[in-house]
């Protein structure tokens, strides 16, 4: 019988001995289970916290004698603090070394089990994280079905910053998660979702864990304030055997309570302003559980060096750090006040993240509010003049090329003029 451990409430228990709760109810059992990494990351005493505890579990799941240097690699931390914990999880019994490090029976119920990880193809999981241009060759039999949801999906009201990206950005995102290890047995959380993120990721979830679909222990839930959106995102989800549980929310309020405290990474494409990135972060933040290292992915416009450093300084302000900025990795349809691009920024909680806002929120945070314009529009076939934007008869250029001309009819136009509001 493996060594016991001291739990921080006095118990000693080893990892064997809690294999007999796992026929608890799912709080009583994960409980437990958090109580274990806990106390590992304790006794380590372990700055990263204990997901760097169940990163180290799922390397050695999926290379079975895996070397300390190369697991230290692989979780990005320092040698001695690998071999800290990989000690730790042995004497718990959760892994055992021999010709490198395996995890034990009990670990790997463990990782499958309650990780999530049972039943899903390693092989593919393998290539999609080793090599970012795969998913072409390797999902390529179901992308057109993917493509084809993406097609149908509700026109983007740009009103409210909305602005869809390209199938290809959007499973990039979710295939960002899964390497990130934010998304296999995770609770994720797409703050807004025109970009149908969930449908990619519930896309990806029916890959990895073929003829399982429905038995993965992700959860995929979407806030956002369109109910077109919301109502398109329930029947392609349902469709696709991943189902997303959708809430309506306009995140200028507060958050609902059902949403607090819940999740283990959030996607998000706020608004184009400081106020809308801010506002939208912050109602993510909220629906976190109170962990550090959780990630965030967000989707932020290129902006000047004084801007950047304003978003910058707004993300230190609510706790966060940047573990990597990602530029042009986002592309979208239209979206030419953007350059059709923006950046990916995947961001860690520390022990100091908090939301800034948590009460309804009554300033401007769409770009069409914070920087109010209108734009003079010349019909190129009759030269007829139109006013575009604030108190215009259309409020953009994509209304006003769908109604048309109201002389010719004609769908075409230049911009001849901005004026501030």
């Amino acid at each position: 019988m493996p060594r016991s451990f001291l739990f921080s409430k006095g118990r000693r228990w080893t990892f064997v001995h809690l294999c007999p709760f796992w026929h608890l109810t799912e709080p009583g059992r994960v409980d437990l289970l958090r109580e274990f990494t806990q106390a590992v990351a304790a006794n380590v005493r372990l700055e990263e916290g204990e997901r760097a505890v169940e990163q180290t579990m799922v390397e050695c799941y999926l290379k079975p004698g895996i070397s300390t240097k190369e697991l230290a690699r692989k979780t990005v931390l320092p040698v001695p603090v690998a071999a800290a914990i990989k000690k730790e999880l042995i004497r718990a019994g959760a892994l055992v070394q021999k010709d490198g490090v395996h995890c034990s029976p009990e670990g790997k119920a463990y990782v499958e089990d309650e990780l999530g990880y049972g039943g899903f193809d390693q092989d593919l999981y393998r290539k999609l994280i080793t090599d970012p241009l795969c998913w072409r060759s390797e999902l390529d039999d179901g992308l057109p079905v993917l493509r084809e949801l993406f097609r149908e999906r509700p026109q983007e009201d740009v009103r409210i910053d909305q602005s869809k990206c390209t199938m290809e950005t959007s499973l990039k995102r979710a295939i960002l998660g899964l390497r990130e290890q934010s998304l296999i047995g995770k609770r994720i959380l797409c703050v807004g979702d025109d970009d149908l993120v969930s449908i990619s990721i519930g896309f990806l979830l029916t890959r990895l864990f073929p003829g399982n679909a429905g038995k993965h222990r992700t959860r995929i839930e979407v806030a956002d304030i369109d109910l077109r959106f919301l109502d398109y995102i329930r029947s392609a989800s349902e469709q696709m055997g991943a189902v997303a549980e959708c809430h309506q929310a306009d995140l200028r309020q507060s958050l609902p309570p059902a949403l607090r405290g819940r999740f283990d990474c959030f996607y998000t494409d706020p608004p184009y302003t400081l106020q809308g990135m801010t506002l939208f972060l912050s109602r993510g933040i909220e629906a976190l559980r109170r962990k550090k290292g959780l990630s965030i992915f967000l989707s932020f416009a290129h902006k000047s060096p004084d801007a950047s450093l304003e978003m910058q300084r707004e993300l230190v302000r609510m706790g966060l750090t940047v573990k990597e900025m990602i530029p042009f990795f986002n592309e979208y349809e239209g979206a030419e006040i953007i350059g059709n691009r923006s950046q990916m920024i995947v961001l860690q909680t520390t022990d100091s993240t908090a939301p800034p806002i948590t009460l309804p929120f009554e300033d401007a945070i769409y770009t069409g509010d914070v920087k109010r314009t209108r734009r003079t529009y010349i019909c190129k076939r009759c030269g007829r003049a139109e006013a575009v934007g604030y108190g215009g008869a259309h409020g953009t250029i994509e209304e006003l090329k769908r109604a048309g001309c109201p002389s010719c009819g004609h769908d075409t136009f230049d911009l001849t003029g901005r004026t501030r509001v």
